[in-house]
């Protein structure tokens, strides 16, 4: 008999704001993308395969998975029947965690140094919190289980940013500055070219080392996370399409799909029947 695998990804958000994911890889891969915020997840099931900037991974269950602001990554499973939890702190959620929420606290910003660590009692903490947020049972339990986990995970697992450390300098940075910011135009290699201040092979290259994508899909990861974001305003799906820089909105449907796993009419009902 052979044993069918099925995925199926959903998202909801917390009261307090926090995006999560419970997810279950069957032959679902996610292409390489970014977003906007940190990732923190666990694997509930089976052992996963995922890159974070480069390096391979095969996270499982009792390990943490801690992946920075626009750090490239993707994932699949790689044995069993991989089930996995994931949530998306932004940076200033992380920061209030930081400082306790003190007006006027001064901290240096937040990155985890290691993308996946062994640490049960992490992982553990990790799955209750996620599990009551998608109950819903109860709003204060679930966010103060995630924010108790979060400050455990920023204790044990944060290292603090040294001056420039997670950006990227010089000709790629002025590139990917102008694709962060103009993300919805036509960008053609020679305005590129002309930011940066290198030629093209040249610069093509280099930014593949540095952010780990080409430009162009680089410029496509900034906009499906533009594209998330008007999403959970109730943008419709095609306004969000023209706006994001995207040919149509099947174009932005089968982009989205493939790096959150969903399309973006599942994604924003699921995000906003919370």
């Amino acid at each position: 008999m052979v044993e069918q695998v099925t995925s199926g990804i959903s998202y909801f958000t917390t009261a307090a704001g926090v995006e999560l994911l419970l997810g279950r890889l069957g032959l679902y891969r996610y292409a390489p993308h970014l977003h906007d915020t940190f990732v923190v997840g666990a694997v509930s099931s089976g052992v996963a395969t995922l890159s974070i900037d480069g390096r391979v991974h095969h996270p499982r269950v009792g390990q943490l998975v801690l992946c920075n602001p626009l750090e490239v990554h993707d994932g699949s499973a790689l044995s069993g029947d991989v089930v996995y939890r994931s949530s998306f702190p932004s940076t200033a959620f992380l920061q209030d965690v930081v400082t306790d929420g003190r007006p006027g606290s001064r901290t240096r910003p937040v990155r985890f140094p290691v993308s996946v660590v062994d640490d049960p009692v992490g992982a553990a903490m990790f799955h209750r919190a996620h599990e009551v947020s998608r109950r819903g049972d109860c709003a204060l339990e679930a966010e103060e289980r995630l924010v108790e986990t979060y400050a455990y995970c920023l204790a044990r697992h944060a290292g603090v940013r040294t001056a420039g450390a997670g950006r990227t300098a010089g000709p790629v940075g002025r590139a990917v500055t102008l694709l962060s910011d103009r993300y919805a135009d036509r960008i053609t290699l020679a305005d590129l070219v002309a930011e940066a201040g290198v030629p093209r092979h040249r610069l093509i290259t280099a930014f593949r080392r540095q952010v780990g994508l080409t430009p162009h899909a680089y410029l496509v990861s900034r906009r499906t996370v533009a594209a998330k974001a008007l999403l959970r305003g109730g943008e419709k799906s095609s306004d969000v399409a023209a706006r994001t820089g995207f040919a149509d909105q099947a174009h932005l449907t089968r982009t989205f799909k493939a790096h959150f796993g969903v399309t973006p009419g599942a994604y924003q009902q699921a995000v906003r029947a919370r």
